[in-house]
């Protein structure tokens, strides 16, 4: 639909939004195309930092998914990263549409400082916010299970965390359905 590089380009706020945060290749466009069924909806890259803009995608006027520009360690020059780590910070403090934040943290490393940062963020602008694992396809089943209660543990007291810890794989599609109705939810209220 768009891609924002400035605050003051954003859509109007027609209908729900759902974002997706997260560290640069935690497979915020991979977990995108898988959703849709789309494989090249998203630019996915194994170059961290590859999506540098607020990208829209939307889902019959019922929904628009954003794409947001990753945190974290990028391959691009420092003042790219700091814009557009500027304005993903500005778009997180909150829009009237804005049903969720869906902050994607890897199941190989779990949450890290920056993901700390980031739903500190959204506890303090109160904009509800989710934990979605990626690459759930990577951990040994019990060791994703560990991580999924570790998890849900550390967010039991946020104010805006939703206590739901989904894990996903956009390889093998775990997860996929119920993070699907999760958003078709979202869409609804």
């Amino acid at each position: 639909m768009l891609g924002v590089v400035k605050m003051d380009t954003l859509p109007d706020e027609a209908c729900a939004e759902v974002a997706f945060a997260g560290r640069s290749n935690v497979g915020k466009s991979s977990l995108l195309n898988a959703l849709t069924g789309r494989s090249n909806l998203a630019r996915a890259s194994n170059t961290p930092g590859r999506t540098r803009e607020i990208n829209y995608f939307d889902l019959g006027g019922v929904v628009r998914l954003v794409d947001l520009p990753g945190y974290g360690y990028a391959r691009a020059a420092r003042g790219d990263v700091e814009a557009w780590t500027r304005l993903t910070r500005d778009f997180l403090r909150g829009r009237a549409a804005l049903r969720r934040v869906f902050v994607l943290v890897d199941a190989r490393h779990g949450l890290k400082q920056t993901d700390i940062e980031v739903m500190n963020l959204l506890d303090t602008s109160a904009v509800s916010y989710a934990i979605v694992l990626t690459k759930a396809d990577k951990v040994k089943p019990t060791a994703l299970e560990a991580l999924k209660e570790a998890t849900a543990k550390a967010i039991s007291r946020r104010p805006a965390a939703h206590p739901t810890v989904r894990a996903t794989s956009s390889e093998t599609g775990e997860g996929l359905p119920a993070l699907r109705a999760d958003i078709a939810a979202l869409a609804r209220e």
